[in-house]
């Protein structure tokens, strides 16, 4: 958290701040791997996402990448709350601030040239992501379903909430080798994977909690695919589709949700 409709929205959010120049920064954290001189006097071209990283196109064949981990969030707004928790400010010449908040400190920020590759696989909301490209992936792993899909090399910005999601939508255990699906089990997969994605963009991500580690999407509001969860975070509750009651195992040292009867 936050993943791909999380990381999204920010960037969505921070539109205004394209044609900007940085008038001045404050690095307010010696773990960054940036500092002041290498933004200031910098007009950003772009903001785009790739993954669950941020990419903020410096317009001058550099770009500032910004990977926000557990906590982060980079936006045009800060809470009084996160105050003490804000690592960078980049002062823009029309008056705006773009704030890099990060209470737990993991995120990561570091100049680079524009135009290099980052090791993610696959964008899920792109034209290049479909049901055979799916099917492909799936074939060439006996891994878990739920593990490829949480694979960034395989597919970028899917993490434990949308992965859970979407199995639970395309009616498959999470626990299934991948290359043990059916076709139309990857198709229904694919077409659940695009669905929750989008409309978790559309309801501005997911928040889970009300403290300054949880996501919001601005400063003023939170996100509402919580109310959408089917499976995720519902363990003992019964499934909305055959009543059956939800269960929680482990894989790989992470928490999985799942219906057992509908769910195969």
């Amino acid at each position: 958290m936050p993943e791909l409709p999380e990381v999204e929205t920010f960037v969505r959010g921070l539109t205004p701040a394209i044609r900007r120049t940085i008038a001045s920064a404050d690095v307010l954290d010696a773990r960054l791997a940036v500092s002041a001189e290498d933004l200031v006097g910098a007009r950003i071209a772009g903001i785009r996402r790739r993954g669950k990283y941020i990419e903020i196109d410096l317009g001058d064949d550099r770009s500032l990448v910004i990977h926000l981990r557990m906590s982060g969030r980079l936006r045009l707004e800060c809470r009084e709350c996160e105050t003490r928790y804000t690592r960078m400010i980049l002062r823009l010449d029309d008056g705006q601030c773009i704030y890099f908040v990060d209470p737990r400190r993991l995120g990561t920020a570091d100049v680079r040239e524009a135009g290099f590759e980052l090791p993610l696989g696959l964008e899920p909301l792109d034209a290049t992501f479909t049901t055979a490209a799916l099917a492909e992936l799936a074939s060439q792993s006996r891994a878990p379903i739920k593990q490829l899909l949480l694979d960034q090399k395989k597919v970028a910005g899917i993490g434990n909430i949308y992965a859970a999601e979407a199995l639970w939508r395309a009616c498959i255990d999470p626990r299934r080798k991948a290359n043990e699906l059916s076709r139309a089990e990857i198709g229904r997969l694919h077409k659940a994977i695009v669905g929750v994605l989008g409309e978790a963009i559309a309801q501005l991500g997911t928040t889970l909690g009300t403290s300054v580690s949880d996501y919001h999407p601005t400063a003023t509001e939170t996100g509402s695919f919580q109310n959408r969860l089917a499976v995720y975070g519902r363990e003992g509750e019964a499934c909305e589709r055959c009543g059956e009651e939800i269960e929680r195992v482990i894989q790989a040292g992470r928490s999985t949700c799942l219906c057992p009867a509908c769910q195969r």
